[in-house]
């Protein structure tokens, strides 16, 4: 699905989502991510849910703070300032580990959690070598990677990526944070987490593979794990009936579930 600018809002310094009713799924996107990731989650769910989703500060946040924990102090302020409380949290890659991170700082906000192609238990890293300048080709190729179907990764797509690896500030901080998130390994955290949590994996994830998603089936107790077949690293993007109706599924199961 294209992605409908007019969605965008731009207040008190922050540029988000905020579309629909009811309770509130709070979306995540990864180091490369946008906005438009989740174009087709937002039209499934607001009809239904209020569906919001910050752009995090990855190209902009001073250096010195360009972490995972830099990203989560702004999340803990963007929360604030919407005045959010008890949401189901979705989260993919990069997204996934500041959420994780995010309740386990703030356990009694989070009500739910959906994590897809989440670091914060290994990755092979998006950042290092990857923010290759000046070669369109080896820019195409890196994002295609992310895909199982390399067509996935529109002309669009990599021309924004190709566009965000022409600044070297931008590169420094991609490098950082990409740092950051190998550095922050969460296993001996994840045990403390025990709300409803749904693990939407890519059976070909050549990013965080499915032997990651196991690990963290394993070590929340409260979780449960769904592989999609021919999916890479953005089950949202390359299979999104599929992700919004095992969500779907997941968020009726745990409705009635007392917080």
């Amino acid at each position: 699905m294209a992605f409908d600018p007019a969605l965008r809002k731009q207040e008190n310094g922050y540029t988000f989502i905020d579309e629909g009713q009811g309770d509130v799924l709070l979306l995540l996107h990864g180091l490369f991510g946008a906005l438009s990731n989740w174009g087709d989650v937002v039209k499934y769910f607001s009809p239904k849910y209020r569906v919001i989703i910050p752009v995090m500060p990855i190209y902009e946040m001073p250096l010195d703070t360009a972490g995972i924990d830099g990203l989560v102090d702004f999340l803990e302020g963007f929360i604030a300032w919407k005045g959010l409380a008890d949401f189901t949290l979705i989260g993919n890659s990069l997204g996934g580990h500041v959420g994780l991170v995010y309740t386990l700082r703030h356990p009694d906000m989070v009500k739910r959690l959906v994590l897809t192609g989440s670091s914060g238990l290994f990755e092979n890293s998006l950042g290092g070598s990857y923010p290759k300048r000046g070669s369109y080709d080896y820019i195409q190729e890196r994002v295609a990677y992310t895909f199982y179907d390399p067509k996935t990764a529109s002309k669009e797509l990599v021309d924004e990526v190709f566009d965000i690896t022409k600044s070297i500030p931008k590169c420094l901080r991609i490098v950082a944070i990409a740092k950051s998130a190998q550095r922050h390994n969460l296993a001996h955290d994840l045990h403390k987490i025990t709300i409803p949590t749904l693990l939407v994996w890519g059976l070909n994830d050549t990013i965080t593979p499915p032997i990651v998603a196991h690990e963290f089936n394993r070590l929340m107790p409260n979780s449960q794990l769904r592989f999609l077949d021919k999916c890479c690293h953005a089950p949202m993007m390359e299979h999104p009936e599929k992700f919004n109706l095992i969500t779907e599924q997941f968020l009726e199961q745990t409705a009635l579930i007392p917080s």
